[in-house]
C-alpha cells in the first residue's frame, strides 16, 4: 500500500456530493514550494491535489473553506488524459483516509494560521482565563 501524506491550502469550498448512495466529499489542496533557480531568480511551483473523501460523517464539510489549511492522507491515484488541443496531462487525486483541520488564512495573518487545532486550543484559552480571574489550578493538575 502506498500512503501520501498532504499539508496545503483548500482551492475552494468543499462539496458533497452523493454517488450511488454514498456520500462523498471533493475539494482541492494545493502547495506552493518556493526556490531559487541557477540564476538566483524566486521562483514558484505549485501542486494541486484533487481529493475525495468518502464518509457517511460530512460534518466536517463546513468546515473545508477555500484557503483553510489542512492534513490529509490516503491512497494516491494519478489521472492521465488529453486535452482539447491534443495535449496530454495527467491530476494527482487523493482517496483520503485521514483530514485534520490545520488552520486558515483568517486566522492570524497570510500564513494560515498558527493556533494549534483540536483541543490544546481550547484548553489553553480556558487556563489563560482562569489564570486571569485569579482562580488556581488544583495541585495535581499539571500545566502541560
Amino acid at each position: 500500500m502506498i500512503k501520501l501524506q498532504v499539508i496545503g491550502n483548500l482551492g475552494k469550498d468543499a462539496v458533497v456530493n452523493d454517488v450511488n448512495g454514498r456520500k462523498v466529499i471533493n475539494f482541492s489542496v494545493a502547495h506552493t514550494e518556493r526556490y531559487k533557480d541557477a540564476q538566483g531568480a524566486q521562483k514558484e511551483r505549485t501542486v494541486w491535489v484533487e481529493c475525495a473523501y468518502w464518509t457517511d460523517r460530512t460534518a466536517i464539510a463546513p468546515y473545508l473553506k477555500k484557503g483553510t489549511q489542512v492534513y490529509a492522507e490516503g491512497q494516491p491515484d494519478v489521472r492521465t488524459y488529453t486535452t482539447q488541443d491534443g495535449r496530454q496531462g495527467a491530476s494527482l487525486s487523493l482517496r483520503i483516509a485521514n483530514i485534520q483541520l490545520l488552520g486558515s488564512k483568517s486566522e492570524g495573518g497570510a500564513s494560515g494560521g498558527n493556533a494549534p487545532s483540536g483541543s490544546y486550543a481550547s484548553n489553553a484559552a480556558t487556563m489563560d482565563s482562569m489564570s486571569d480571574a485569579g482562580a488556581e489550578l488544583p495541585a495535581d493538575d499539571l500545566p502541560f
